[in-house]
């Protein structure tokens, strides 16, 4: 098992030899959450749950990941990186199957948090390997891939529920969806581990750290920084449902409004390694920064469009500025953690943003039943435009190598 010390130097690194054990894996899970989340409200109905109970248990993926990021941190640290992104694809096998099998809603539910609660747990694992087995110098075009190559995998999951699902019934969707988070499983599992370089002669090894330790000796960044985590998170949950909610207000047939957000979607997948690029020989402001503004304006200038073309050149923008963001919130974390008590801090890191996700369409849909579906857009926008500014204020100058 290597330590950080056998692992290669920038010059002699490269993505090649650990593409398929690094990003197989995201890509796996990206599939298998893509072929049952529309799939989940269509069971939880069939199950004879009403619509406000059909979305709340939409939410318990959701839930399960925010209530299960401090966890995660622990299995990570006792397990290792490897054997928490096995264990991450088990329990989310577990938790299809259960959706799958059951016919009593309470134990589908149970099944919906499960699936949640190893988001959490193959999350932090992802990122903390990442950060321990990749030079510094490809560090954002590393994490850049990892969010890439799982959105494209949740490009792809709806696509072949849809075709298991015309074929076989709703069933098929978690068939594909537990056959995928298995393989994840089976690729992580080949992941080397990691271990701790030994310390030099005459250092004593540091003391423990708690959660507890770890919230007091970086609060500043938490307090800074994190803010700002938070801000994007918000951001880019709630714009999955601005597209199609814009849509349906200006009276856009399903299929152009489907078109929409495919097309935004496409776009979001195609420049995060760019992306990543940039943030790693310029640095991170350079996209962080650019990622919030482009997001923030389009969002703004939404409700003044009025029609399919207008309404496309907002989504592709919103699209194209979500991509060039793609690994953003964990580079920043990866940056800031420590050597030792790194799964701590990347824990509460995710729960930053996990807080973020929650928080942004719940605001959202206070705003639209309170005000209107404008103002909770626009409000959106302003939120991103606040968000570059944090981190325009607080991502450090000199926060490449």
């Amino acid at each position: 098992m290597p330590s950080p010390s056998d692992l290669p130097t920038a010059s002699e690194f490269s993505f090649r030899k650990i593409a398929v054990q690094a990003f197989g894996p995201s890509l796996l899970f990206g599939v298998g959450e893509g072929a049952i989340l529309p799939i989940i409200p269509l069971t939880a109905r069939d199950l004879g749950a009403s619509v406000p109970i059909a979305a709340l248990i939409v939410g318990l993926i959701s839930l399960g990941s925010l209530l299960n990021n401090i966890p995660a941190s622990l299995i990570t640290i006792r397990w290792g990186e490897r054997w928490a992104i096995v264990a991450a694809g088990i329990w989310s096998a577990m938790g299809m199957a259960l959706c799958l099998w059951t016919s009593d809603l309470r134990l589908f539910s149970i099944g919906c948090l499960m699936v949640g609660m190893s988001q959490a747990v193959y999350y932090l694992a992802r990122q903390s390997y990442m950060a321990e087995a990749v030079p510094i110098a490809y560090r954002a075009r590393a994490m850049s891939t990892l969010g890439g190559v799982m959105r494209i995998g949740m490009f792809i999951g709806p696509f072949l529920a849809a075709a298991g699902v015309h074929a076989y019934g709703l069933d098929a969707a978690y068939a594909i969806g537990i056959v995928a988070a298995i393989a994840a499983a089976a690729i992580g599992a080949r992941l080397p581990d990691l271990k701790a370089a030994p310390l030099p002669a005459g250092q004593v090894a540091p003391a423990s750290v708690t959660t507890l330790s770890t919230l007091r000796d970086h609060r500043r960044v938490f307090l800074t920084l994190g803010i700002g985590v938070v801000l994007v998170a918000a951001v880019r949950a709630s714009r999955q449902a601005v597209i199609p909610l814009w849509a349906e207000h200006l009276a856009l047939a399903p299929a152009l409004a489907s078109l929409i957000y495919g097309l935004s979607g496409g776009i979001d997948m195609l420049v995060f390694y760019p992306a990543g690029k940039v943030m790693d020989h310029k640095g991170r402001r350079w996209v962080a920064v650019p990622s919030m503004l482009i997001m923030g304006t389009a969002l703004i200038l939404m409700p003044f469009t009025h029609g399919f073309t207008t309404l496309l050149i907002a989504a592709l923008a919103i699209g194209f500025g979500n991509g060039i963001g793609s690994g953003m919130i964990m580079t920043l974390g990866a940056d800031h953690s420590p050597s030792h008590g790194r799964a701590h801090f990347l824990g509460v890191w995710r729960l930053l943003s996990d807080i973020g996700s929650s928080f942004g369409p719940a605001l959202l849909s206070f705003l639209a039943g309170s005000l209107s579906l404008a103002a909770g857009i626009a409000t959106t926008g302003g939120i991103a435009l606040l968000a570059a500014g944090a981190l325009a204020y607080w991502i450090p100058h000199q926060d490449r190598t």
